[in-house]
């Protein structure tokens, strides 16, 4: 019945356009490269990574390059862009000391030092992987890494606040897309 829906609804997609990361706040030079050993820049994730209920939940091991000097915070946003929403849904939001170059395998998760989780659409603290709707075709997974010229903060607690608090400030991004299907 689910994998009718997903059919069904194949052609329903938020779309980058519609991302709040897309606004003028965020342009940014792309001078930051992101990259993982569990997958390859428009590579199929895991299912080790995938969302509970689909995959293990595992958050895969990510590195950046150095960002600007001038960096004083790291933001990491992972969105779907291929939700059948009105816009990207955002499945985890992660504020990251800019002293921070990698995380590990499974360390996208409350705890981890120098790492601060903000819930995401889902509401979660940490990693939320990928779960899309079966038979609904791939889903991109953009993993985005924003350099910050000032810091980010406690106060804000929430993604849209996140969101505010960033634009305007992003001295450079990078993204790494991973897909996932479930059919």
């Amino acid at each position: 019945m689910i994998s009718i829906l997903g059919k069904l609804l194949r052609n329903v997609r938020a779309g980058e356009r519609r991302s709040p990361l897309a606004g003028a706040g965020f342009d940014a030079p792309n001078a930051i490269t992101v990259t993982s050993t569990a997958f390859a820049d428009g590579g199929a994730i895991p299912v080790s990574g995938a969302g509970k209920g689909v995959g293990d939940d595992t958050s895969p091991q990510l590195r950046w390059t150095a960002p600007p000097s001038e960096t004083r915070q790291l933001v990491l946003i992972i969105d779907d862009v291929d939700v059948p929403l009105p816009r990207p849904l955002l499945h985890t939001v992660a504020v990251i000391e800019p002293e921070v170059a990698e995380v590990g395998t499974g360390a996208l998760q409350p705890g981890t030092a120098g790492i601060r989780f903000i819930p995401g659409d889902l509401r979660n603290r940490g990693y939320a992987g990928p779960r899309p709707i079966p038979g609904h075709g791939p889903h991109h997974y953009r993993f985005h890494v924003f350099a910050l010229e000032e810091p980010i903060p406690n106060e804000v607690t929430t993604a849209t606040a996140l969101l505010k608090q960033m634009a305007g400030h992003v001295l450079a991004r990078g993204v790494l897309v991973g897909t996932y299907e479930r059919r």
